[in-house]
């Protein structure tokens, strides 16, 4: 099927639309920020460069560490942004810009998020670097896709919207870390399941003025529990990237940088070196 100019939009340069990237551009492993700022961060530490582009909120690095190629790319914050990084990056190593087809024969990229988050769980301490078993979205993304769900996320799944059965309006949907990048990447972290919100404000269950329709929010999050499974913590892109990452065929990983403590109210004083800790301990990993 030959794809048409207005679902799949190429630039005059044959760079692909948002990107502003060329399929050679990227490496078979990404690293994902939400923070145009950390993709140099990251890509400081590598042993070479040999791109930076960038338009609008997505900045991308590609470059060596050791012998091993690395992209790095800027998603900007929430799940919308994601449904546009994830569908470009797919289609940059999926799909034959020149004759607007879908390959024969499909890549499987390695997608690291390096993010950061507040966690819901008093014993988890600010400075925690945290590598999500699961991502549950209370986003609306991923009801606009077909989502192939394993028993176990099935089960899961069920026992979640039980426990928010009395929040209206949320339909959450979930989906597990890939296991090899879990098992590699993510083998000296804490673990556990990652709400993804589609604000920063009210639906974290934060109040400043606007009125919370909410109450508790925090507390309803860190009270649920399956068997080993309980939420850990709270942040805007991680849902998206494993429910897509699923859906086109990609392995993906989200590592947070635990910045605060919803429960215990507080901020971290020092966030640049709790962010810096996750970066080495990826770039280690991998």
């Amino acid at each position: 099927m030959k794809l048409s100019e207005a679902d799949l939009i190429i630039n005059p340069d044959g760079s692909i639309y948002h990107l502003n990237l060329l399929p050679e551009d990227i490496a078979d492993t990404v690293i994902t920020v939400g923070d145009l700022d950390r993709v140099g961060e990251i890509s400081k530490h590598f042993d070479s460069i040999e791109l930076k582009k960038g338009k609008r909120e997505f900045i991308t690095h590609t470059g060596y560490l050791g012998k091993k190629r690395i992209t790095v790319i800027s998603t900007g914050i929430g799940t919308d942004n994601i449904d546009i990084v994830f569908n470009e990056l797919d289609a940059l190593v999926n799909i034959n810009f020149e004759t607007r087809e879908i390959k024969k024969e499909l890549k499987s990229l390695n997608i690291i998020r390096v993010g950061t988050s507040g966690a819901v769980q008093p014993d988890i301490p600010m400075g925690t670097i945290l590598a999500s078993t699961y991502g549950l979205g209370f986003d609306a993304l991923m009801h606009y896709y077909i989502q192939q769900m394993s028993g176990d996320e099935h089960s899961l799944l069920d026992s979640i919207k039980s426990h928010f059965s009395h929040i209206k309006g949320i339909h959450p949907y979930l989906t597990a870390a890939d296991s090899t990048l879990l098992q590699t990447i993510g083998k000296d972290m804490e673990k556990g399941i990652t709400v993804t919100a589609p604000g920063f404000y009210a639906p974290q269950g934060r109040q400043v003025r606007a009125k919370n329709a909410v109450p508790n929010f925090i507390s309803q999050l860190n009270s649920f529990k399956d068997g080993a499974n309980r939420i850990t913590n709270l942040e805007m892109e991680t849902a998206g990237i494993y429910a897509l990452a699923k859906t086109l065929g990609h392995k993906a990983l989200s590592v947070n940088a635990i910045l605060a403590s919803r429960v215990k109210f507080e901020f971290s004083t020092e966030p640049n070196k709790i962010v810096d800790k996750a970066i080495q301990m990826v770039l280690g990993s991998i």
